[in-house]
């Protein structure tokens, strides 16, 4: 038997490749995208190890090319969710009793086979699924899951080493259990690594999943999972349902084995599942685990000391990659009026150079929205901003939808801060700004605090940087992750653990031991070696 206490060290963070015409990970990508558009594959239920066919199939579709269909997948019904609960529970004990070192190994593998063997599988999966350029896809359903899956390793051992005092005549000890039941991953289509993270968080610390996939990312979840199994992961402790989601969330939520939501998604899905769970407390074994990340209204607040030129491409950035659709995208801005000319000629120029297209163009910027119910939400916000008296479109507010779903890159400036587009959640290519006479920087700053019921991200920019530290104080709740001189998106793991509070969600920290101590349900255990032999107390003896 192996008796020894292995500690992995902190790993650095995957290399970002920059897929260089003729370079090898180009060649491999180029390939990969060909073969992927040109053969459309079946996306099957998993359960338990075994791939599962129903009556009931949707398809995927480019979202840059709606008409193109990348895959037919099968849609789960309550049988089939019962029965990935079912396979679920009966790994469980096995996975949870498992050397914790040998469910690291396996992570570990994960990691390795998407930093080579699928790099551009993984890539191309997301390009064309989810419509991402090159780089975007890169950092995330490369970078960021590999990161995950290292970094959770090394905090799982802190964890484990954490042990209490002992003391004379006892020996203490923790013991770090997986939960009491099934963890229920549901996962968004905008970023494939939180769709790994989302499983593979709660499964690195003994549980095991039902997982519900976002239908706009089926292809690039599909070859996850496929991953998953070839690392070494047991047939249940991961189980991969598509479907819809009011079958899946009301049969496992309904289940006495429901042990832990792990969600990504909007704020009224995440409230509407809590609701569920609070109406069914009796029935489960213990109180769940809850843990959420909603989105936000994430900001961009300028002292009157800010670089013009930083604040400009730092917006456009933080702003339009990916389309907005980020839950740290900046979509609300706050200019003071004296840097306002310059920040404005310059983000209106650069917004009109940004190149819009197809993924497999490398030149564009910026690609299509994920669907055509996103798309038009994100329009009805741009024509409202164009109906109004208290709103100017400055750069963008163009769409077209006839072949993918095309949004420009819009920014709206209004002379109301509480105007529609500067409260609500658009998920799009929308940004809107208010500029602020300089002298009320204070009421301006409590305006940036209270607009929006979100609290995720936000970033100051200022030269003067006690005049930033103060804001930083000012706006202490207004972002769990809050940026000084950057834009508001791009949180690496093991350097800016991610989530928010408010209506953000519940602040757990996805990049960080914060989350997995979430997975797990300690149970102390106190040794004595020599038992007391008398019910009294010594002075009682004295008489």
């Amino acid at each position: 038997m192996n008796n020894a206490i292995y500690n992995f060290p902190m790993p650095s963070n995957e290399p970002v490749l920059e897929y260089l015409k003729g370079s090898k990970e180009r060649i491999l990508l180029d390939e990969e995208l060909k073969r992927q558009a040109e053969n459309p594959i079946e996306i099957p239920l998993i359960i338990g190890g075994k791939e599962v066919r129903t009556a009931n199939t949707g398809t995927v579709t480019m979202p840059h090319n709606h008409k193109h269909v990348l895959a037919t997948y099968y849609k789960a019904t309550e049988k089939e969710v019962q029965m990935a609960i079912d396979a679920a529970k009966s790994a469980h004990r096995i996975w949870s009793d498992l050397t914790w070192t040998i469910r690291a190994s396996i992570m570990l593998k994960a990691a390795e086979l998407i930093s080579t063997k699928y790099r551009h599988v993984m890539n191309a999966a997301t390009m064309l699924g989810q419509s991402k350029n090159i780089y975007q896809s890169e950092i995330d359903a490369v970078c960021e899951t590999i990161d995950f899956l290292k970094y959770n390793v090394s905090f799982a051992g802190k964890i484990y080493e954490s042990q209490p005092k002992s003391d004379f005549n006892q020996l203490n000890r923790m013991e770090y259990r997986a939960l009491e039941g099934v963890v229920f991953a549901v996962s968004p289509f905008n970023f494939t690594s939180i769709a790994s993270n989302l499983n593979m968080a709660p499964v690195m610390m003994g549980n095991t999943t039902v997982w519900k996939p976002a239908t706009t990312a089926l292809l690039s979840n599909y070859y996850l999972m496929k991953i998953f199994m070839e690392a070494g992961v047991p047939a249940g402790v991961i189980n991969f349902i598509p479907g819809q989601g009011s079958v899946i969330g009301g049969t496992m939520i309904n289940s006495a084995d429901f042990a832990g939501l792990h969600f990504t998604g909007s704020n009224n899905t995440f409230n509407n599942l809590w609701g569920q769970v609070s109406q069914n407390l009796n029935k489960y074994k213990s109180y769940p685990r809850l843990i959420g990340e909603t989105g936000g209204k994430d900001f961009i607040f300028v002292h009157p000391s800010a670089d013009a030129k930083e604040t400009a491409v730092n917006a456009i950035r933080g702003a339009f990659e990916y389309q907005g659709q980020k839950c740290s995208a900046a979509s609300r801005m706050y200019v003071p009026d004296s840097l306002w000319p310059q920040i404005r000629e310059m983000m209106t120029e650069m917004a009109l150079d940004i190149k819009m297209g197809d993924v497999m163009d490398p030149s564009n910027f910026m690609n299509a929205v994920i669907d055509e119910k996103a798309f038009d939400n994100i329009t009805s916000y741009i024509d409202y901003a164009k109906a109004s008296s208290e709103a100017t479109i400055i750069a963008g507010g163009d769409y077209d939808k006839s072949v993918g779903y095309f949004i420009r890159p819009t920014i709206i400036q209004t002379t109301n801060p509480h105007f529609k587009t500067m409260e609500e959640e658009i998920f799009g290519p929308v940004l809107t700004i208010y500029v602020y006479q300089d002298k009320e920087l204070d009421a301006t700053l409590d305006l940036c605090d209270t607009t929006s019921p979100f609290g995720l991200t936000g970033a100051v920019f200022a030269r003067d940087r006690v005049a930033a530290s103060n804001i930083c104080q000012r706006l202490r709740y207004a972002a769990g992750n809050f940026y000084i001189n950057d834009k508001p998106t791009g949180a690496i793991v093991g350097m800016q653990p991610f989530g928010g509070s408010r209506a953000s969600g519940t602040n757990d920290k996805a990049g960080g031991e914060f989350n997995l101590v979430r997975w797990i349900s300690p149970r102390t255990i106190k040794e004595t070696f020599v038992p007391v032999t008398d019910y009294k107390y010594p002075y009682m003896k004295e008489q």
